[in-house]
């Protein structure tokens, strides 16, 4: 026990032994890099990719650079302005009301000739509006049949989709054919504003029908010969677009009770 305390003692106040104690406590210490980063190894000042300048001199507050717009009220979530080279809302929605209005004017208008490049620009906005006035007026009519003019549209458009490629050479999509089809669907939409007002099932209204179905008929037949070049073979078209339309006058003329 003597020997043992007296050994500790004595080398504790050893200056070899006190020496080689102190290099030991240094090796938890490491000196701060010559870059300013916190721990060796870190990443680079990401001040030039993320825009953030931090100035120490500055209080200790970094300061940001950007142009940042200050944030409004609660209003301009509704308002139609937006950040700078920021496309408008609705063009992103693939909604134009210009050309939506021509492709209705060419619908109205069959007798007119049709542009090959009419559809280059197709959208949905415009037949979605038509259909949903076509099963509105016939809610309003006392003919709720949201199910039938959806279905009827669906698989009209399958049907026509896949005779179109099988006809042509060229080829159309699914997306171009519901387009047309939509827009056609414009004056079979008078025949059930026409069908909240008076009752289509007698004469006057099977020849409103008739000849609606021969309007749509025209004018969807027209356009699909001109983006297809199928001038030999508009009969041919003609006729299943026909027998849709035909369906969603029955629709109009009947009530189905």
């Amino acid at each position: 026990m003597w020997q043992d305390s007296s050994y500790a003692s004595s080398s504790s106040q050893s200056p070899y032994y006190a020496q080689q104690q102190h290099q030991q406590n240094l090796q938890f210490y490491s000196p701060s890099p010559s870059d300013g980063s916190l721990y060796p190894g870190s990443r680079p000042s990401l001040e030039g990719s993320m825009g953030a300048q931090g100035n120490i001199s500055n209080g200790g507050v970094p300061a940001y650079g950007g142009n940042i717009q200050s944030a409004g009220g609660w209003w301009t979530a509704f308002g139609t302005g937006g950040f700078e080279g920021e496309p408008p809302l609705l063009e992103e929605l693939g909604i134009n009301f210009s050309h939506i209005r021509a492709k209705s004017m060419t619908v109205l208008n069959p007798l007119s000739r049709v542009d090959e490049r009419i559809m280059d620009d197709a959208d949905l906005a415009g037949p979605i509006l038509y259909v949903f006035c076509f099963a509105i007026f016939l809610l309003f009519a006392g003919k709720p049949n949201f199910g039938y003019s959806y279905g009827v549209g669906l698989f009209g458009s399958m049907s026509i989709y896949l005779l179109l490629n099988l006809m042509s050479e060229k080829g159309i999509d699914a997306y171009r054919v519901t387009s047309v089809l939509g827009y056609c669907l414009l004056p079979m939409v008078g025949i059930g504003a026409v069908s909240v007002m008076i009752t289509l099932d007698g004469m006057f209204g099977y020849l409103l029908a008739t000849i609606s179905i021969l309007w749509c008929t025209y004018s969807a037949s027209g356009i699909f010969v001109a983006v297809l070049r199928m001038s030999e073979q508009r009969l041919l078209v003609a006729y299943p677009v026909g027998l849709l339309y035909g369906c969603f006058a029955l629709l109009s003329v009947f009530s189905g009770k």
